[in-house]
């Protein structure tokens, strides 16, 4: 094959890589497309079935080997990341009265919640509340008033 067919297959795969964000598929059959191509313009006389061979098992190879490493690389590690805002002992308002054990809502830091009633007291309506614990974007929080914490 002519050696600037590998080289636009090449930049065509690259360009996909560059419209595709995250995967980093189309990355090492680009490379593995110049390589091939590159051989070809310094002077590398092969049968295209070689060339396609090679192609092949260069895309393959690199993509197994080294695609897991790179995303890893890529990946914003735990240490870096901010930390999790965790709501537990805040102070809310319960929206609504709420039974013991039922779901209801609460008001905290200007944002309603979603929240269930883990004491063993009522709360109603414009009682605060304490956070326990946050499970997903629903908080289980206690009235204030309650006497001890009760397990979780």
């Amino acid at each position: 094959m002519i050696w600037w067919i590998w080289m636009v297959a090449g930049l065509v795969l690259l360009i996909l890589e560059v419209l595709t964000p995250g995967t980093l598929f189309f990355l090492f059959f680009a490379v593995a497309a110049l390589l091939v191509g590159a051989l070809d313009l310094i002077g590398v006389a092969w049968p295209i079935w070689a060339e396609l061979l090679a192609f092949s098992g260069l895309s393959v190879a690199s993509l197994l080997l080294f695609r897991g490493p790179l995303v890893r690389r890529m990946q914003p590690s735990r240490e870096a990341s901010q930390p999790i805002d965790d709501l537990s002992g805040e102070m809310g308002t319960s929206a609504h009265p709420i039974a013991p054990g039922e779901r209801g809502t609460i008001e905290l830091r200007g944002t309603v919640w979603q929240a269930v009633n883990a004491g063993t007291m009522a709360l109603a309506a414009q009682d605060r509340c304490r956070v326990l614990r946050v499970e997903g974007l629903t908080l289980h929080v206690i009235p204030e008033r309650e006497p001890a914490v009760p397990a979780a």
